[in-house]
């Protein structure tokens, strides 16, 4: 078995050096363009699979990554666990007695912590409202594949959510530049705030026509958090963030005589953030961007459990 690349918990991409996220993102271009070596490579190694919320591309990611490199996966519901009765520290020093790895989708960031927290194994954050460092990876090794190099510039057109807060710890340490047009924020942590304050990789403006000129990818995402989207009591501050956010659609029109490839983490929301056009034009790298969940996903894997 070779030398693990890293040995911690992976909640925000903060956690990781820029030499660390390179070779993650090159081990997973690897993994996609010559498979065969890494088959089996975690084989006795197993994986549980927390999801306090819904998830398609980051399950399909893990579950398919680690049996694919050989390991064991247990997926587990929340609300369908002991987790929804019990001590969250409690059930996870359980699980790592049994486990050589977890990976949890939670709610809150406070949660991931105290699950990190308590476990003697390595945790993987698969989103919680502050961080989500795996989906962060899987957007660079995309801008890496496309432009082969990290010298590019990348805007973000959004909220200011999650994603981005890890995609400003992977810009920063990657020498990526960051245009961020983020009308709204939701929370942004201090470090979060640090980083942007000392970091000459990040900058931020309202003007989107400027900033999707100079950008090489322009990135949306959702406005509205998923666990909120079809609550109706949120439905007042869900109409607010479209009216306030509607001049910020990447759409035909913003497209216009530019050449940025557009970027999405998906699920796509259609005639909110994004266009069908912009979804499927021939600069789209969405579905591109989504299949590298699966490369990333094996590569942290293999990274924290050696092989």
């Amino acid at each position: 078995m070779e030398k693990k690349i890293i040995s911690k918990n992976i909640i925000s991409l903060n956690e990781l050096t820029g030499d660390d996220i390179r070779s993650i993102i090159d081990l997973a271009l690897d993994i996609k363009n010559n498979p065969e070596p890494y088959r089996n490579r975690l084989n006795g190694k197993s994986l549980f699979l927390l999801f306090q919320k819904t998830s398609t591309r980051t399950r399909v990611a893990f579950e398919l990554g680690m049996k694919g490199l050989g390991g064991d996966t247990v997926v587990m519901d929340w609300d369908r666990s002991n987790f929804a009765i019990s001590p969250i520290e409690y059930e996870t020093r359980f699980l790592a007695k049994v486990f050589d790895c977890i990976l949890a989708r939670l709610i809150k960031n406070e949660d991931m912590m105290k699950l990190a927290r308590s476990s003697d194994v390595p945790v993987i954050n698969a989103c919680d409202n502050l961080y989500h460092p795996s989906q962060a990876l899987a957007d660079l090794m995309t801008i890496l594949e496309i432009k082969g190099s990290y010298n590019t510039s990348l805007c973000y057109v959004g909220v200011h959510n999650n994603v981005v807060n890890s995609l400003i710890f992977g810009c920063d340490k990657l020498g990526v530049r960051l245009i961020l047009v983020t009308p709204i924020r939701d929370e942004v942590p201090g470090e979060v705030s640090e980083c942007m304050k000392k970091s000459s990789f990040i900058e931020e403006t309202l003007d989107i026509k400027e900033a999707s000129k100079c950008c090489e990818f322009i990135y949306t995402d959702t406005w509205i958090n998923m666990e909120l989207f079809n609550r109706e009591e949120y439905r007042a501050e869900q109409e607010e963030r479209v009216r306030k956010m509607m001049p910020y659609q990447i759409n035909r029109g913003l497209l216009k005589g530019s050449s940025a490839y557009i970027m999405h983490d998906m699920p796509v929301h259609p005639g909110y953030e994004i266009d069908e056009y912009s979804i499927v034009s021939e600069r789209s790298l969405i579905f591109r961007q989504a299949e590298n969940r699966l490369y990333t996903a094996r590569a942290l894997l293999l990274s924290l459990l050696g092989g």
